[in-house]
This record gives structure tokens, sequence and C-alpha cells, in this order.
């Protein structure tokens, strides 16, 4: 079949669900009798990558199947090659990019915006998530209780999936449900991905306004949707801040309700996040601060419904992220800014939808520690959803101290629009802050355009954010400035041997103080070359300018008061990660300040088998700065053995030159029951060459914790 130049418009494909009363086992094989009755799709799927509007190179059959309590999804996928399906692990959350995978979104609403999402590997491995505004944002962190089977015939590959009604989220009081849903596949040895419900290929799996139907769902029932989930510690700790041998027995609560079928609550006590992986190290070569993410499941959930940032959309060059702007960032509680854990004493959270308004709500206390006092921390947020996939909002965030007599305070308040045009999308924020300690301009703004079709791509923003602005609940990187930024950029697919797209690009962007003096002026002229096996190379310029007011340190050097004009060039090469051996590799040379600077840095990653993943890591920065040699050098180890889906051994090592300190945490979590786990974690941070008198050890703790999911 000829190639169709717009996928769009193309009918959007309808499947309906087939009610059973049947047993169904769940073991890979199709091979009741209920899956011969149920309606199926067609077999076709449509490629978006690498080239969009052809029909997949194999054909795919899904089926519905549904009985009171549990939705059943069974894939056929057809393959002429077998024995060269690729798995990048049997962890949760695998990375899909890296593997042959089957995938599917559930609208279970309708409402052409949000979504349930799976994808599943060959080995049986599950990745879950929820999307939020159409495209806009993916909450990888979500969990549900899910079970998958699979297997590998001579044919290709069965995928059998079920979902409990209670994983889900819908409205139960209508008869008669219809959503909306998509398919994908991918097929690692071709670089393919491909949909059901054919789609351009600047979208995803969870573009839900346009996505297919799924009919023929009736009499839905959700059941109680109350889950609780009790923990058990034990820790044993060393370092600064303990006197001798700390041993801790801890215990506390988890609980989900869902109070509608739309809001759901959340409660945790006496809340523990031992089983966290510890943060990896960053090598800082610029004079503002890291952004550090957020891990710990507690904040991640819904973390979208509270997001109040500069916009990061797949596909759009948009220049900022929430690297640099968040109104609202939840690793501030129960963190010291030396990142160690604070005691958090319990928290609830509401989240979900009201009519036609996103809701959430956070409250959480911590308890006095010798590293910060007791306070409080509240966030309200709401959200006005407008026609398919547009949003207008506003949030309040809260920092207390509970100590009796404190008025130690900070709060901010923000209005933010979101608004999507078809290809176009208009982001916009508005903030301040109130603290009784702040002085100067205490507000930031962005108002940002960008536009996006096959070919090419278009965004711009200005940003203003006050010296004063300081939410204590937030991240903002840089302060005291004004931004203007503007892209332009094409993605040609030339017909040149094993190029599957080409992307120039032209990146400027200036920042100003706040009467208007330029400090900052950057030129990014570059070009990506996207490869037919899924590799990549960059080649990028940065010609940038620095103004320095006062002496600066950067790197651990000093940087003299003063003007700067310099360049850089790097070279960026991903290799295909859907391989046994596979890596990346980024040199960048040229001038820095008053000085020079060489950098060279890279991965490889070594799997042998599904169960198996080694992985090294090294970035050597070599710098003259302020007239001193500066090397600041960072090197890391990890090591991943999955026994099944079900037990993992994760072990992960880092050593910072800079810093002279080895960081190691090795983990090891067994599933013993759906979404209850056993935690074993030993974590160490040391400093390998200490000063006279301070001590190598600088923490140290092994912790059992142990946690038991009980669904009512």
């Amino acid at each position: 079949m000829a190639a169709v130049d717009d996928p769009l418009s193309l009918p959007r494909p309808t499947l309906a669900a087939h009610h059973t009363t049947a047993a169904i086992t769940l073991d890979g094989v199709l091979d009741e009798d209920a899956w011969l009755e149920a309606d199926s799709t067609d077999g076709v799927f449509w490629a978006t990558i690498p080239r969009q509007g052809v029909h997949s190179r194999e054909r795919t059959v899904v089926r519905i199947l549904y009985d009171d309590e549990t939705i059943y999804i069974g894939a056929v996928l057809f393959d002429a090659r077998p024995d060269q399906l690729f798995s990048a692990g049997l962890e949760q959350d695998f990375r899909t990019e890296n593997s042959d995978i089957f995938g599917v979104a559930l609208d279970t609403y309708f409402d052409r915006q949000n979504a349930f999402m799976f994808a599943i590997n060959p080995a049986g491995a599950l990745f879950d998530a929820q999307a939020f505004n159409d495209q806009a944002y993916v909450n990888r962190e979500w969990e549900g209780v899910v079970d998958v089977a699979t297997s590998i015939q001579p044919y290709g590959w069965v995928v059998e999936l079920a979902l409990p009604m209670t994983t889900l989220r819908f409205d139960a009081s209508k008869p008669e449900q219809t959503w909306g849903i998509n398919f994908s596949r991918r097929i690692r040895r071709y670089s393919e991905d491909s949909m059901w419900a054919p789609l351009s290929r600047q979208y995803r799996l969870y573009k839900m306004s346009l996505a297919g139907t799924l009919t023929g769902l009736t009499n839905l029932k959700q059941g109680r949707n109350l889950w609780v989930k009790p923990f058990t510690s034990v820790g044993r700790a060393q370092g600064l801040n303990v006197t001798g041998t700390d041993t801790n027995l801890d215990g506390g609560l988890d609980l989900k309700w869902g109070v509608t079928p739309q809001l759901t609550l959340d409660v945790t006590a006496l809340t523990d996040f031992s089983q966290v992986e510890v943060d990896e190290q960053q090598v800082n070569l610029t004079r503002f601060p890291l952004f550090f993410p957020e891990k710990r499941d507690f904040f991640l959930e819904n973390e979208g419904i509270f997001s109040f940032q500069d916009a990061q959309v797949r596909n759009y060059r948009l220049g900022s992220s929430p690297r640099d702007f968040k109104l609202f960032h939840s690793r501030r509680i129960g963190l010291s800014p030396g990142r160690e854990p604070l005691p958090i004493a319990g928290g609830a959270r509401l989240t979900g939808r009201i009519g036609n308004f996103d809701v959430g709500l956070l409250n959480m206390q911590t308890r006095t520690d010798t590293l910060a006092p007791a306070e409080n921390f509240s966030v309200l947020r709401l959200r006005r959803n407008l026609f398919t996939s547009s949003d207008i909002g506003f949030m309040f965030v809260n920092r207390q101290q509970t100590a009796a007599g404190s008025d130690d305070y900070n709060r901010a308040f923000g209005v933010d629009g979101n608004f999507r045009f078809g290809s176009t999308l208009v982001n916009s924020y508005f903030a301040f802050t109130d603290d009784p300690d702040a002085t100067g301009q205490n507000t930031a703004g962005k108002v940002e355009v960008a536009w996006r079709n096959p070919l090419w791509d278009l965004s711009a923003f200005g940003k203003t954010v006050g010296d004063g602005f300081e939410p204590d609940l937030g991240f903002v990187a840089r302060r005291g400035f004004r931004q203007g930024f503007v892209t332009m950029g094409a993605h040609p697919q030339p017909d040149l041997p094993n190029v599957a797209e080409l992307n120039p690009y032209v990146d400027v962007s200036v920042y100003t103080d706040l009467d208007g003096e330029l400090e900052t002026r950057e030129v990014t002229p570059g070009l990506q070359i996207h490869f037919l096996d899924s590799s990549t190379l960059t080649v990028e310029h940065v010609r940038q300018y620095e103004r320095l007011a006062d002496a600066t340190a950067i790197a651990g050097a000093t940087v003299p008061a003063g003007e700067y004009d310099f360049g850089l060039t790097s070279l960026t090469y991903r290799s295909d990660g859907g391989r046994p051996v596979a890596g990346s590799l980024t040199m960048t040379k040229g001038d820095f300040y008053d000085g020079d600077r060489t950098s060279v840095g890279g991965t490889i990653t070594l799997r042998p088998t599904f169960r198996w993943f080694i992985e090294g890591s090294y970035q050597r920065n070599r710098l003259t700065l302020g007239g001193q040699e500066v090397d600041a050098d960072l090197y890391g180890g990890r090591l991943g053995y999955s026994r099944n889906t079900r037990t993992f051994l994760n072990a992960f090592v880092q050593y910072n030159t800079s810093a002279d300190e080895l960081v190691t945490n090795v983990r090891l979590n067994i599933i013993h029951a759906p979404l209850s786990d056993l935690f074993l974690v030993y974590s160490e941070r040391r400093n390998l060459d200490p000063a006279p008198g301070d001590p190598r050890l600088i923490n140290r703790l092994l912790t059992l914790k142990v946690t038991r999911l009980f669904a009512f």
C-alpha cells in the first residue's frame, strides 16, 4: 500500500469489548473460547517511526474481554523472526525504548485528555504510567495491581493482560461505558513504532484526542476502592549525625481510598522512604544550583495535577524545563538542603476531578529534628479544563514552622494557562511569593508560544524572575533576570543511507538583569541525525557571552568579575539501546570564561540476557578557570539482576573527584504480593580523603522494610 501523507486524515478505529462469564487463565496463550467470540482489530497497525503513514511490517491482532471484576486484553503480535525479539529487562517500568513492546492507553473517562498506560515486553515485564493533558505530561511512577503473562510462539509472541476494575478509575454510575483507547507496538530490530489509531510521528500512544474508541462495556463496578498498606522497618545507622551505632524499629501506614470515581484520598502516617534509591552525584559547571528529581512514590503519584512549572512537552523544543522553574517541588518536604532525610509525622493528599476541575490538596507535617524544626506544608491546586486539551489553573503553596510562637513562613501564589490549538501550544504563568524576610521583586512570569508540524518547529518565550522571588517549596535555578528565547528547527526525512531524520536547529537565548543590562547571551546552532537503527549523532556549537558583576565560584574555582565571550563545541553519539551492548559518548571542547574546558563523558551498558545488566559511566572535566587548573570527574557503575518479575537486585556506586566522595547503594526488592514489597537496602557515603580530624565515613545505613497491601 502507498504511504498516506497525513495519517490524521484516516478514520479513528473502533473496537467492541466482549463480556464473558467463563474463567480466563492468564498464561500467555489465548486458547479460551471467549477470545474467539470477541471482536478484534484487523491486524493493521500504522507506522509512525521511522516512516509515518505506512502499514507496520508485521500484523498485530488485539481482543478485549471483561467480566464482573477484570478487563482482559489479549494481543497476538505476529513476527517472522521471534528469535530476534529483544527485552530490556524484567524490572518494573523497564526502559520501553530499548525493547520490543506491546502498549495500550485507556482513556477511562473519555475526556480525550488523560489515560492509564501499560506496556509489556516479550519477557513479561510491565511498564505502567498515567498520562495527562493530551500527551503534555507522563507520570511514570504510578503503579496499579496488574497481572501479565506472555509467551513466545513460532509465529511471534502473545500478551495477556488482566486489569482489575479496582486498578482503574471510571464513572461507574454510567450503565454503558465508552472509553478512548489506542494500541502501540515497537519492533526493535526494525526501529519501528506503530499504532492502531494512526498518528503522525510527533505524537505518541497517549495522544488521547486522536485515539480510537472502545465500546461494549456495560454495568461496570469498582468496589470500595480502599487500599491499606501497613509497613514495618528496622534500620541501623552510623555517621556524622549519629552517636555510635543507632538502631531504629519503625512502622507506619499508607491508605488509599477512592472517595468518588474521580477523587482519591491518600493518607500516610509515620512515613518512611528508606527504600528509595539515593541521589546520583552531579558535576556542576555552572554558577547556578543543581536540580535533583523527586524519587519518592507518595509524592510522584498524580504529580501531574500539582505541576506548575516551565513546560516540557515531547517533540517541542521549548528552551526550558522543570529543571529551571517549579513553583512546587515536593522534594523540599522531608529533606534538608543537604538532602538528608527529615522525619515525617504524616500527611494526606486528595487528587482527582470535581466536574470540570482537576483538584489537588496536599498537607504534610514533619517532626522536629537536629537538622530542622517541625514544619507544616500545604498545597492547593485547581485547574479548569477547557475545550479538548487546554486549561487554566491556580496554585497556593505554604510552608509554616509549627513550633509555639514561631512566625517563620513562606507562601507562594500562582495562576497559569496552557492552551493547545492543533499543533500550537501557548503556555503562561504568573506567580508571587510572600516571606517576612524577603526583599526585592517577588514576582515571576512567563509567556511561551510553540508550533510544530511533521517538518518544522518554532517556539519563543519571554520570562522574568524577580530577585526577591523565593518559593521555599519550589525550585528556581536563576533569579533577578529577564529572558527572551527563540528557536527554529526542521525535521526532513531525506533519502540518505541509514538516515531516518535530520534535525538542524538554532537556539537564541538572551538574559538581562531587571534593569535591562545584558548578563548572558547564548547562540546555539546544531544538527541532530537520527539513524534508522535508533542511534543519534548530535553536533552543536554554543557561542556564549557572560557578564559577572562579582567574582563568582564555578566548579570550585573563583572567576573574576568581568565580561567573557567564549565558544564551546560538543559532539554526542548515542547508540541503539536495543542491543546487548549499547552506549553513549559526549565530547566538549573550547574556551570557558577566562580559560578553557575539555570534557569527555559516556556510558556503556552490557545486557547479556534480559535478567542481567551492567553499566559503567564516566565524566571527565578538565578546566582552566581564574588562573587555576580544575579537574572535576565523576565515575559510576550499576549492576542489576532480575530473577523474575518479582525479585530484583540492584547495586550502584559513584565516585566524585571534586568532593572526593564515594557513594554506594545496594537494594534487594522482593514483591511478595501485588504492590507488596520486601526491601533490604544498604547505602553508604564516604570521604576518601578527609581533612585532618574528619572521619572517612559520612553516613551508613542498613534497612529492612516490609510492606503489605490489603485491597477492599
